[in-house]
């Protein structure tokens, strides 16, 4: 008996021996940490503003609409405004959609030329509005990459037409308001950098490219503002760059889940 006990004992030592042997090689293995989590879910406004360019294919056309020259494309430049407001969901961990309406103000003119009679002028983009949605994917927690789509809406403003050598040739083209749609996207981050908090704060950059739909405009004679039986029936594409600070009113993270 006394033999069995002393054998079971020098097992057991054994047995310790090479369970701390085999622990004390092994490299150490720290216990999984959950990636950053953010919540995007919730309300945001946001302004801000940028530029834009303007392209127009246009055409002259007589009394009964019957167009009497070729499209001739003709441009412009400006910068502009924004204000809007929207709501996000995160869904699936990494993905968000969402819906937004904003406005823009400004000045992005662009020229406006009737060749039959040789004479020309610049039409302002005023003012415009959009509504649509959006759909992103987080590149890093507090970083949202996304493309966006819908329908818009835009007032241009009256035009002055002159002669070719700057003498005012006594017509005009009135304001007026068109429809269309667009597509843009851009980059949205929060504002949590070089060690300076800012929760809630986050800024955007975005790429919008709007269609509105042709429109015929009667030119018209200064002072009785009747038409003169000639009018330019053109569309607008105006592509647009805006920057704007965003605020979330529930912004939560990111943060670290602990096991």
């Amino acid at each position: 008996m006394k033999k069995i006990l002393l054998a079971l004992t020098a097992v057991a030592a054994m047995t310790g021996s090479a369970s701390a042997a085999d622990l004390a090689a092994r490299p150490y293995v720290k216990a999984p940490v959950a990636p950053p989590v953010a919540n995007w879910t919730g309300f945001y406004v946001f302004g801000g503003g940028g530029g834009g360019v303007s392209a127009s294919d246009q055409h002259v056309v007589g009394p009964l609409g019957t167009a009497l020259t070729i499209d001739q494309r003709q441009g412009g430049s400006g910068w502009f405004g924004t204000v809007g407001l929207g709501y996000d969901w995160q869904f699936n961990g990494t993905w968000v959609a969402g819906v937004f309406a904003d406005g823009q103000f400004g000045s992005i003119r662009a020229t406006v030329q009737d060749p039959l009679l040789q004479i020309t002028g610049t039409q302002k983009l005023e003012d415009s509005w959009a509504a649509g949605v959006r759909l992103g994917w987080l590149v890093a927690p507090n970083v949202l990459t996304y493309v966006n789509g819908g329908y818009s809406g835009a007032h241009f403003g009256s035009t002055n037409l002159m002669f070719l050598n700057g003498v005012d040739a006594g017509v005009h083209l009135n304001g007026f308001n068109r429809n269309g749609w667009f597509i843009g996207g851009g980059v949205e981050n929060n504002l949590n950098i070089f060690g300076i908090q800012s929760p809630g704060w986050f800024m955007k950059t975005e790429y919008r490219s709007a269609f509105y739909n042709a429109k015929t405009q009667n030119e018209l004679e200064n002072g009785t503002n009747l038409p003169i039986g000639l009018g330019i029936r053109a569309n607008s594409w105006n592509q647009t760059i805006s920057t704007s600070l965003v605020y979330r009113f529930n912004w939560t993270g990111p943060v670290v889940a602990k096991y």
